[in-house]
């Protein structure tokens, strides 16, 4: 495609596109309010939902019933109609495969299960009666002597017999012995249901099913998957495109404390798998060196069985019946089960990634984005997800969460990659504390925003077809487990903009290729291959590392333990500092910035071969500097947030590449595209003089503050503002208050200082939207922060009227908060002049 055909679906994305988010069943349903709901999602640029059951339908609504699935069938006719997406969910409420109860009702063996360790002191001789509950199962009876409070002496371990219904044993010497009983058990694990009164701790929380059990996931694939497909087959790869699976935990919820997930023969399995029955005591206690291998293989164990019980046979349900599996897995760094999603997805939660406090950066969640659109990078797969926002508002008010939070959010997912978003959630209703604080804050209808969410939905929509049927660039591959992705290793590579992608070693052995000094995956190539430890070399790859270093790639490795040997092929890392200049020998950059700022992020994409860099501001502070792009060509500049774009005039420097200047205020994002087929637009270089002439004609500007006089058009109250802007939480009475006022000014423009080229409006602090109007013009909406607004259009010689409606956040209605709300200033108007 040309420049122009890509621009043109750059600014208006096609709904496939769109975000869909979660849609919160959590009332009483009607068909009338369904309809009403799907058409305003439509009319706000959303064009498809995934059907959540959710906490707060009553009980007459059974979860998979007749009069449920004519609701569901409602929902899905009315999308049909709109031309609208909808993904299924397979639970009620989650964490998923349980059916709401229904899989353990048909079998109660079907419950989950887990590992119980039952520890006894021994001084001298021990005998007691093994006393066990119906349908536990007695897995192995070991002694050791303890060497502190959670460690054992590895040599000490033994198995002992059981004798008749009795655990006999005779310590041999004097030391701290104890007795071990492991003991597969119930995990009497619950998962949290639709209805009230099933939620975590309360009775009526139905039981969580034995996720390792295949009979079990089979049962619960016939109560939900069969069911949905049984009344709505006929829409299913139409409408229906796929299935959402959500963090399903194997122990379940608020179960049994100390328990490691089992299963009926485990042990066989784990044995085949590479561990022992003596390793089990490493569950629980240091048994030394070797504890974290012991460790390992456990959870490789679990997880292999899990892909096999779980992922495996609904992944094949799925794809039989023309739909997709997406979800997410219960943990941030589960790449490896990602393989038997056809989208898959992970989720932020909670703030645990987060502006603040590191959390962008640190830590395992800060490698969730990069663990879907990786997994679906190396699987070849066109999207990848993240159901996000639930639960993410500062200083856990999570109904003051933002639109300034929410562009954050975005941008750290899609510039890692992410190209499909599930926003959490849109409530159907939000009556009541046990509806309006159930994992809120509403991100869509029943927030301020919603009367402009056009302008949220089509960011998403601009974003997501960027990183969709394009070619990624990095050149650097870190390698990561199936369960564990590097997160201490990739933060220089983020803080100096060096693009990477996660390679899972298992790919090795299955789809990585070694072809011209790259490790070559589906559309990737990689000349650099970073290591954070040696144990993640597995034989596949160390197989595959002498071959490619002979054909000249590179083979970094941190070993930040010392624990293990490092190969002879590879240049070993012995500080982080070291990692970047020995990463820069070895590629050569497509972008970098001067000056360097580490809060700086960039993705690079080739599609129809134009090359497109996302770029990120993380912090809060404006960025100022200028890229150095290695790609020559015509340079423009694209703005996915208001939907414009213009060229962009660059310098060639001496060696071909390209300077451009780069301005991003705190967290904005920007797209430079580059049409290397085209020839760039150059900078006007300056006179022998220095003057740039009539280019720049010279201007003055004069700054007018607008902090005084300010009225509130029909306060609910007495607010006085006309010394000083205040919060609105300033005035007893108005702590609870969320709503819109409009607050009224004036401002003298003098015309006879010069002609007038430009007026800006600066609002400084305000909670939380602003609308403006001037001289009963509308001058536009602003949902975060710079404030900003050109007047240029709507400004008169003289004395002007403005007027500021302002929309604060709803936590001061359904919270304690007192979050600051109003207009705050300091407000400012910035009028540019031609100088006389």
């Amino acid at each position: 495609m040309s420049l122009e055909q890509l621009r043109k679906q750059f600014l208006s994305p096609a709904d496939e596109f769109s975000p869909i988010p979660f849609w919160f069943w959590n009332d009483y349903l009607t068909e009338e309010e369904i309809v009403r709901q799907i058409n305003d999602f439509k009319a706000k640029g959303v064009n498809g939902f995934v059907i959540h059951p959710r906490i707060g339908i009553p009980k007459e609504i059974a979860y998979l019933s007749d009069r449920f699935m004519e609701l569901v069938t409602c929902a899905v006719e009315t999308a049909e109609k709109l031309g609208m997406q909808v993904i299924l969910y397979d639970e009620g409420m989650y964490p998923s495969g349980s059916a709401h109860g229904k899989v353990v009702a048909h079998n109660h063996r079907y419950a989950s299960r887990g590992l119980q360790l039952r520890e006894y002191e021994v001084s001298g001789r021990l005998e007691i009666k093994l006393e066990l509950e119906p349908d536990d199962q007695l897995i192995s009876i070991q002694a050791a002597k303890k060497t502190d409070e959670k460690a054992l002496d590895p040599d000490s371990l033994q198995i002992l017999p059981l004798q008749g219904n009795k655990v006999v044993f005779q310590a041999p010497d004097q030391g701290h012995w104890v007795a071990m009983l492991f003991v597969e058990t119930y995990s009497r694990g619950t998962i949290r249901g639709i209805h009230f009164g099933e939620d975590d701790g309360q009775p009526e929380a139905p039981p969580s099913t034995d996720l390792l059990n295949p009979e079990a996931v089979r049962t619960f694939i016939e109560y939900t998957h069969e069911r949905y497909y049984q009344v709505l087959s006929k829409y299913f790869g139409q409408t229906i495109i796929a299935m959402f699976t959500d963090e399903p935990a194997i122990l379940g919820r608020r179960g049994r404390r100390g328990l490691r997930p089992w299963t009926d023969g485990f042990l066989d399995w784990f044995q085949k798998h590479g561990g022992s029955e003596l390793d089990l005591a490493a569950l629980w206690f240091d048994l030394g060196d070797e504890t974290d291998d012991k460790h390992r293989l456990y959870k490789q164990a679990v997880n292999a069985l899990l892909e096999q019980s779980y992922y495996r046979q609904i992944s094949e349900w799925c794809a039989e019946h023309n739909i997709a599996l997406t979800g997410h897995p219960e943990r941030s760094a589960d790449i490896g089960v990602l393989r038997y999603f056809q989208i898959p997805g992970q989720d932020v939660v909670w703030r645990w990634v987060a502006p603040e406090n590191d959390l962008a950066l640190a830590g395992e969640h800060s490698t969730m984005a990069k663990c879907s659109s990786d997994a679906a990078r190396h699987a070849g797969l066109r999207r990848n997800a993240n159901e996000c926002f639930a639960c993410c508002g500062p200083d856990n008010v999570h109904w003051g969460f933002g639109v300034w939070d929410m562009k954050w959010y975005m941008d750290w997912l899609f510039v890692r990659g992410v190209n499909l978003l599930y926003p959490h959630a849109f409530f159907y209703s939000i009556d009541g504390k046990g509806r309006y604080d159930e994992r809120p804050p509403d991100v869509g209808p029943n927030n301020i925003w919603w009367p402009y969410y056009q302008t949220i939905s089509t960011y998403m929509k601009r974003l997501s077809w960027l990183n969709t049927d394009s070619i990624n660039q990095a050149q650097v591959a870190v390698l990561c487990e199936p369960d564990h992705l590097p997160w201490r290793i990739v933060r220089p590579l983020y803080e100096q903009q060096i693009e990477f992608n996660y390679l899972e070693n298992r790919l090795f052995g299955e789809r990585v290729k070694v072809e011209d000094g790259h490790l070559m995956i589906a559309a990737q190539k990689y000349s650099v291959l970073v290591i954070e430890d040696p144990v993640q070399i597995t034989p596949e790859v160390e197989r595959a590392l002498p071959e490619f270093i002979r054909q000249g790639g590179a083979v970094l490795i941190y070993n930040r333990e010392q624990k293990r040997l490092v190969p002879d092929y590879a240049c070993q890392i012995r500080d982080l500092d070291q990692l970047v200049p020995e990463i820069e020998k070895r590629i050569t950059r497509d972008i970098c910035f001067e000056p360097t700022c580490s809060m700086l992020r960039y993705t690079h994409v080739v599609k129809d071969g134009l090359h497109l860099f996302l770029l990120v501001n993380e912090g809060d502070q404006p960025i100022a500097g200028k890229a150095v792009l290695n790609q020559i060509g015509y340079v423009e500049m694209w703005d996915a947030w208001n939907g414009a774009t213009w060229a962009l005039p660059v310098e060639i420097n001496a060696d071909s590449s390209v300077n451009v200047d780069i301005k991003l205020s705190g967290r904005q994002s920007t797209v430079i595209v580059v049409d290397p087929g085209r020839e760039p637009a150059l900078k006007p270089k300056p006179s022998a003089t220095g003057c740039l002439g009539e280019l720049h004609p010279r201007t003055i500007t004069d700054i007018i503050t607008v902090s005084e006089g300010w009225q509130i058009e029909n306060p609910p109250q007495a607010m006085d503002l006309t010394q000083q802007l205040r919060s609105w939480t300033d005035f007893a009475g108005m702590e609870h208050f969320s709503g819109t006022l409009t607050y009224i000014n004036q401002f003298y423009v003098d015309q006879a200082k010069g002609q007038l080229m430009q007026v800006l409006l600066d609002l400084g602090e305000v909670g939380e939207l602003a609308s403006v109007e001037l001289n009963g013009c509308d001058a536009g909406v602003c949902l975060l922060p710079p404030y900003q607004f050109d007047l240029s259009e709507f400004v008169q010689p003289g004395l002007n009227e403005i007027k500021v409606s302002v929309t604060n956040s709803r936590a001061n209605e359904f919270t304690d908060a007192k979050i600051r709300s109003g207009l705050l200033g300091p407000v400012k108007v910035e009028i540019t002049r031609l100088a006389n």
